[in-house]
């Protein structure tokens, strides 16, 4: 079991409070109810709960809601919903059966805001991977292949989920854009039964097979967004999986220092590896340096200036020497730039629609 010691540090409630403050904002939570969730609480053990019940409170919101007709408002519910559940799984706690049913009443409520918010979505999962496949509106698709959408996969970090990035899925959607947003090994819903994949390139692959033929997509329009460690698995995709056309990398690692990461980092790839051995053994392989002169694909590498994590070598380094990368840096941006939606993300957006239908 992995050393959960450090949750008992004095001040780390608050600090983790305010660490994730940005994050949620980013996520699509209300920033005063992430306030009244947050404000009575005494110790980072009752985090998960504290979220769990928010998350019931939307879902039961929902549930009136679509009994009375309210769909759009039942949909919008579940999906408040899905972020609180998902939120519930941030902290590497000890209780882990409850952190596994956090993240599947996620994926469950995710699954209910879809079926009313955009019922074309479709259930794409596969060997490693499970995700929600959404198509732009009809009439919206971005120019270039008679009708059929680009599809640019979304890909979370360690501690991320699927139900987390709304806005990034929404962001390209408007833009013509389709998107696919998965949980990979050791993510989200599968994190309970599976290890994280430094050979993230393969779980890309698999999900880029479960596109073919599907209806309304363009598989020679292929792009991939990861961000945090995500970003890292993006850029692995990029160098070793041929079917992308362009990668955007968002507060990814360039490469981790195992002794360099703090408690909370540890301790979280501890419990998702199985063990310090395995966490160690996987941060050793997360390092772009052999791989950064494979990525000949455009490549973005967005970055925050306030985005400071110990052990963490930032992607920005990746930027020079990738042979075609860009770097939007953003100077007051905090690790996901959850202070900057306005400075990267409809950028970001921009930028990976035009490599697809340029």
């Amino acid at each position: 079991m992995p050393d959960l010691s450090f949750l008992d540090t004095p001040g780390l409630l608050p600090a983790f409070v305010e660490e994730n403050r940005p994050r949620a904002h980013g996520a699509g939570l209300d920033p005063y109810e992430y306030a009244r969730v947050t404000a009575p609480l005494t110790s980072p053990h009752d985090w998960p709960a504290a979220c769990r019940a928010a998350g019931h409170r939307h879902a039961g919101a929902a549930e009136r809601a679509a009994a009375e007709g309210r769909t759009v408002t039942a949909g919008e519910r579940y999906r408040s919903a899905a972020r609180w559940y998902h939120f519930a799984g941030l902290l590497p706690h000890p209780d882990r059966a409850a952190a596994a049913q956090a993240a599947a009443e996620a994926d469950e409520a995710m699954r209910r805001a879809l079926a009313l918010l955009d019922p074309g979505a479709e259930r794409v999962e596969g060997e490693g991977f499970a995700g929600w496949l959404r198509r732009p509106a009809a009439g919206r698709e971005a120019d270039g292949s008679g009708g059929r959408a680009p599809v640019v996969l979304v890909v979370p970090g360690m501690d991320s989920g699927k139900e987390e990035f709304h806005a990034v899925a929404d962001t390209l959607l408007a833009r013509g854009v389709a998107v696919l947003a998965v949980d990979g090994p050791g993510q989200g819903v599968l994190a309970a039964g599976s290890a994280p994949e430094p050979e993230y390139h393969r779980v890309v692959g698999r999900a880029l097979d479960a596109l073919a033929g599907r209806a309304g997509l363009d598989p020679d329009r292929t792009a991939v967004i990861g961000l945090s460690l995500g970003g890292h698995y993006a850029a692995v995709a990029a160098a070793r999986e041929p079917r992308l056309r362009a990668a955007a990398v968002v507060s990814g690692p360039y490469r981790l220092d195992w002794e360099g990461l703090v408690p909370f980092v540890t301790a979280t790839l501890a419990q998702r590896c199985g063990g310090y051995r395995a966490a160690r053994a996987f941060v050793e392989r997360i390092d772009l340096t052999a791989l950064a002169p494979a990525i000949t694909v455009p490549l973005l590498v967005v970055e925050g200036g306030e985005d400071r994590i110990p052990g963490v070598t930032a992607a920005t380094v990746l930027a020079e020497h990738a042979p075609d990368a860009e770097l939007l840096l953003v100077p007051h941006g905090n690790h996901l730039l959850g202070t900057a939606l306005p400075d990267w993300l409809p950028a970001t957006a921009d930028w990976l629609t035009a490599r697809l239908t340029g």
